[in-house]
């Protein structure tokens, strides 16, 4: 018998991570490992990856070929896409994202962790942090990760291994409280992701290293992230009419929560319209709820015939988003050309796609310095800065640092409907504690 569906929110034991760091840092490796060491894989993967390492001239298995599936990506030995995971443990499932290295994909980067509640950053023990660590490490603290990972690999590639960790911990935990995070939201652990020490086994060859393996570290972490819990999200994705005798007067909103929670009840608020009604019925593929919760697909139906269309947002009467037409971001700009005022482009907000004019650009984040610059000229391709919009229609969404999922937005190129930025709105500048002292 199947059991009954709840439309309860997800099981507290899944983890969404990321691991992010420099070329050749050892990310695929560490990933492949994870696969590994908690059995995720198939024994003729295994066998794969042997034959192909052994083909390679190597004396050990690359398990880093578990994780490079591009063809690209074999033959040039970098990961250049988001390759998303999924493995287990007794205690806990996790879904992670690997994200590239190469300073150009940042854009990846910035996709990838932006559902992560956690975040491995690797270092190269021979190399310590460098630029790109404190690049992606701004970009978790403006994409509100609650939790970093350092993973400093290669530990066993160093003399006075003990010294370099407590050096390169050191270098981190610097950059990190800069940007507003707390020692209880940093674990630094030294790995080797290719022998496997301190990954799912505490090893022997770190006796100066007393906290958790990896894994273990990923099983207790908490994954709740610590934000102001907001009511109902709701954006229309399809209005449904199906026009058929026996569904003449249905007319439903379907779409994916994302945010709080609905009931048959509930009284709302359709946003930019400003219109109230009241949920009548909760429609699933899997048959009607009384309740259903965040990331749940449903079709809403409402006690009253009024117009909502795709884009428009349902929202709880309580806190409910005020619609704006002009506001200011912070951006993360993720193309080639630069960003100048007064460009025209689309903005899209979950299920919404406005044309957007951009007005000044406010500051400019200096995320090697970790400070923040006045009023420059343009953003550059993997720039961090403040901005203003303004958008042809009303957005209703929430500030970043409340909701991540209704505060965050992507800028799009009119013409070839590529990605052009992904933007925060509010200042998600100002809780970073910035200051040239912490520069490293």
């Amino acid at each position: 018998m199947t059991a009954p569906h709840t439309g309860l929110a997800p099981a507290p034991d899944l983890l969404r991570i990321a691991t992010a760091g420099s070329v050749d840092d050892g990310k695929s490796t560490l990933v492949g490992r994870l696969l590994f060491d908690t059995k995720s894989v198939l024994a003729d993967q295994i066998d794969a990856v042997t034959k192909a390492s052994v083909d390679r001239g190597m004396d050990t298995p690359d398990l880093s070929l578990l994780v490079d599936g591009l063809r690209a990506e074999r033959e040039q030995g970098i990961t250049i896409d988001v390759a998303y995971r999924y493995f287990a443990t007794p205690n806990r499932s996790f879904v992670l994202a690997d994200t590239p290295g190469h300073v150009q994909y940042t854009r990846n980067t910035v996709s990838g962790a932006s559902t992560a509640q956690l975040v491995i950053l690797l270092v190269d023990a021979r190399t310590g942090v460098v630029a790109q660590t404190r690049r992606h490490a701004a970009v978790m603290a403006l994409l509100g990760v609650p939790r970093l990972v350092l993973a400093v690999n290669k530990i066993d590639l160093v003399d006075n291994a003990a010294e370099v960790f407590a050096q390169i911990s050191a270098d981190f935990n610097s950059v990190t409280a800069a940007l507003g995070y707390s020692a209880e939201q940093v674990q630094e652990i030294p790995v080797s992701a290719l022998h496997g020490d301190n990954v799912a086994i505490k090893s022997e060859n770190t006796p100066y290293y007393d906290g958790p393996t990896l894994i273990e570290h990923l099983e207790t972490v908490p994954n709740v992230i610590d934000r102001s819990p907001v009511g109902l999200r709701f954006p229309v994705q399809y209005v449904i009419r199906p026009r058929t005798p026996e569904y003449l007067d249905y007319r439903g909103y379907a779409g994916q929560i994302a945010a709080g929670r609905v009931s048959v009840g509930d009284e709302i608020v359709i946003a930019p319209s400003g219109i109230r009604s009241t949920i009548a019925k909760i429609d699933t593929a899997d048959g009607e709820l009384q309740t259903a919760h965040t990331g749940r697909s449903v079709t809403l139906l409402l006690t009253d015939d009024v117009d909502v269309s795709r884009g428009d947002l349902i929202a709880s009467v309580d806190d409910a988003p005020e619609p704006a037409q002009e506001f200011s971001a912070t951006v993360c700009w993720l193309a080639e050309k630069a960003l100048r005022p007064g460009a025209r482009l689309l903005l899209k907000h979950g299920t919404k796609t406005t044309q957007v004019i951009i007005g000044s650009l406010d500051a400019l984040f200096d995320e090697q310095n970790l400070a923040v610059l006045d009023a420059p000229e343009s953003l550059e391709l993997n720039q961090i800065g403040r901005i203003s919009l303004l958008t042809a229609e009303p957005i209703a969404a929430d500030d970043y640092q409340v909701d991540r999922e209704s505060g965050s937005f992507l800028i799009i190129d009119p013409q070839g409907g590529n990605t052009l930025g992904a933007g925060l709105i509010g200042d998600a500048l100002a809780p970073l504690h910035l200051s040239e002292a912490a520069a490293v």
